[in-house]
């Protein structure tokens, strides 16, 4: 039993450490995969890129027509990454003009 709570502590330890690099400035990557982000939300920096990532076997369309962040990647192939910067502080509503289902929010904050 002690082993198995000394695992998990270390464990704890080891998420909240990668959770506050995140949180001092390193950008994030998102995933298309299975036609999904692999996140239903990030929360970024203003002027802090979000890096996506098209690890799927079909093409997507990132787009965003939220005001002051809007941008459209095209017609992204698998295999392919684009960083967007996000410039503008406020929830961001990012979608696949291909894939209607595909759906997540970049929170932009000061």
């Amino acid at each position: 039993m002690r082993i198995n709570m000394l695992f998990l502590v270390a464990a704890a330890g080891i998420a909240l450490g990668s959770l506050s690099a995140l949180a001092v400035g390193q950008s994030p990557t998102v995933y298309q995969h299975g036609r999904a982000f692999s996140a239903p939300a990030v929360t970024i920096t203003k002027g802090m890129p979000v890096t996506f990532v098209n690890d799927d076997t079909v093409p997507h369309n990132i787009a965003s027509l939220s005001a002051g962040n809007e941008f459209d990647l095209g017609s992204q192939p698998p295999g392919t990454s684009t960083d967007v910067t996000f410039t503008t502080i406020g929830e961001v509503q990012v979608i696949c003009a291909i894939h209607p289902r595909m759906k997540m929010t970049v929170v932009v904050t000061n």
